[in-house]
C-alpha cells in the first residue's frame, strides 16, 4: 500500500484538488469565478514554457535522430497513425449518432451573429498557418505550426552539416532538458492551479449542461468516456501489448487532469512529453509526435465535428444516411479535427466550412459555436492525451516490437536501480 501511495502520490494529490475544486464550483456557482486567477497563473505558466519547450524538444529530437532517413520514417509513421486514429474517431462518432440522435426533439432559436468572421482565401490561410512575417512572431503560441516548421528545419539543418553541427545539437539537447526541468518546477503549483480552474469551470458551465444542448451532452460525454478508456487501451495494446497498456494508464492521470482543467492541448504538451517518455517512447519520437500532435492530432475534435454536422442535420431536417453523406462527413470531420485546429481561428473556420459544404445558413454558426464550448473539456481530454498513445503507436511502427520490449525492460531496470 505504501508503495502504491508513493508511486501515485502526486497524481492523487492532483485528483483530490480537482474534486475539491469541483465541489466548490457546484456549491458556489458563478461566485467560484473569484478563484479563476489562481488557475490562470498555472495556465499562463504552462503557456510561458510551451514555446521554448516545443522549439528545443523538436529541433533537438530531429538533430539527434542520426540522419534524415530516420526523420522521414518517424514523420511518415506519425502521419499514418494520426490519419488512422482520426478515421476511427469519425467512424465511431457516426455510429454513435445512428444509435442516439443528439438533435432529436431539440428546439433552438437561431440568432444571426453580428460578425461571422472575415473571409480569407485558401492561399492566404496557408501562408498564415505555416509562416510568420517576422522572426519575433515565432515566439507566440498563436503561431504554433510555424514554430514547429521552423524547429523541424532547424533540426534537419543541424543533422545535415554533420560534425560541425554537434556542438549546436548538444546545446539544443541541453535546452530541452532545462525546459523539462522547468515543467517539473511549475507542476508543484499544479494542485492549486488545477483545483481553482476546475472550480471556476464548473461554476460557470455547470448550469449550461442542463439547457437546450443536453442531448448533445448525453451523446458526446459518454462516447468520449468510452473512447478514452476503451479505444486508448486498444491502441496501447497494439503499440506494446500488456506492457503498453500498463505503462500508458500508469502515467496518464496527470496529463488527463491537466487537459480537463486547462482545456488546452498546447498547455498539456509539457506534461504529455514527460508522460510519453515514461511510457517507453524514445525521446526523438515523443519530442516530435507530442508537439506536432497538439496541432494536427485531435480525435476529440474529429468526434466534435461529427456531432456539429449531425446536430445541424437534425435541426434543419436533413437526412443523415447514404454512403455519400457518410464519406463527406468523414472527410469534413477530419479536416475540422486534424487541419483546422492547427491554423489561426481554426475553430471558427472549421464551423464555417461545415456551414458552406452542407448548405446550412450562416445563422446556424452560434449553434455550432455553443456545441464547441459545451464539449470542450472532454474533447480536449481526447485531443491532448491521445498524443501519448499516438506516440506509442508511432514508436511501434518505427522501432518494431522487439525494440519496444527492450525499452520497457530498460525502464524497469532503471526504476529498480
Amino acid at each position: 500500500m505504501k508503495k502504491i501511495l508513493k508511486t501515485y502520490r502526486f497524481p492523487l494529490i492532483l485528483l483530490l484538488s480537482i474534486v475539491i475544486g469541483s465541489i466548490i464550483g457546484f456549491t458556489q456557482g458563478k461566485e467560484a469565478a473569484v478563484l479563476k486567477p489562481f488557475g490562470d497563473l498555472f495556465l499562463n505558466a504552462m503557456f510561458m514554457i510551451v514555446v521554448p519547450l516545443v522549439f528545443f524538444s523538436i529541433s533537438s529530437a530531429i538533430a539527434s535522430m542520426g540522419g534524415v532517413k530516420r526523420f522521414g520514417k518517424v514523420m511518415g509513421s506519425m502521419m499514418v497513425v494520426f490519419l488512422f486514429t482520426g478515421v476511427v474517431a469519425s467512424v465511431i462518432a457516426m455510429a454513435g449518432v445512428k444509435i442516439y440522435s443528439p438533435s432529436k426533439g431539440v428546439n433552438i432559436d437561431l440568432v444571426k451573429p453580428e460578425d461571422a468572421g472575415d473571409k480569407v482565401s485558401i492561399g492566404d490561410q496557408i501562408v498564415q498557418t505555416l509562416t510568420v512575417s517576422d522572426f519575433s512572431e515565432l515566439f507566440s503560441r498563436n503561431n504554433m505550426l510555424a514554430l514547429i516548421l521552423f524547429s523541424v528545419l532547424m533540426g534537419i539543418a543541424v543533422t545535415m552539416i554533420g560534425e560541425k553541427g554537434k556542438p549546436f545539437a548538444s546545446f539544443l539537447k541541453s535546452g530541452s532538458e532545462v525546459m523539462l526541468k522547468m515543467v517539473s518546477l511549475v507542476m508543484y503549483y499544479a494542485p492549486i492551479g488545477l483545483g481553482a480552474y476546475f472550480a471556476a469551470l464548473i461554476g460557470e458551465f455547470g448550469p449550461t449542461l442542463l439547457g437546450s444542448y443536453f442531448r448533445a451532452v448525453l451523446y458526446y460525454y459518454p462516447l468520449a468516456i468510452i473512447y478514452f478508456f476503451g479505444i486508448f487501451t486498444l491502441y496501447a495494446l497494439m503499440a506494446n501489448g500488456k506492457d503498453g497498456v500498463r505503462l500508458f494508464w500508469k502515467n496518464m492521470l496527470s496529463p488527463s487532469l491537466t487537459a480537463l482543467a486547462t482545456c488546452s492541448s498546447a498547455a498539456s504538451i509539457p506534461v504529455n512529453l514527460e508522460a510519453s517518455k515514461k511510457m517507453g517512447v524514445p525521446d526523438d519520437i515523443s519530442e516530435t509526435a507530442v508537439p506536432l500532435g497538439a496541432t494536427l492530432h485531435k480525435d476529440g475534435s474529429v468526434m466534435g465535428g461529427v456531432l456539429k454536422i449531425t446536430f445541424l442535420f437534425g435541426i434543419f431536417g436533413h437526412d443523415f444516411s447514404g454512403i455519400g453523406n457518410y464519406l463527406l462527413v468523414l472527410v469534413v470531420s477530419l479536416l475540422v479535427g486534424m487541419v483546422m485546429g492547427a491554423i489561426p481561428q481554426g475553430g471558427m473556420i472549421g464551423e464555417m466550412l461545415i456551414l458552406s459544404l452542407f448548405g446550412f445558413p450562416v445563422e446556424a454558426l452560434p449553434i455550432a459555436a455553443a456545441i464547441s464550448t459545451i464539449i470542450d473539456p472532454p474533447a480536449t481530454l481526447l485531443n491532448a492525451t491521445g498524443d501519448n498513445v499516438a506516440s506509442m503507436l508511432t514508436a511501434r511502427l518505427v522501432e518494431g516490437k522487439k525494440r519496444m520490449k527492450e525499452t520497457v525492460m530498460r525502464l524497469g531496470e532503471q526504476k529498480g536501480a
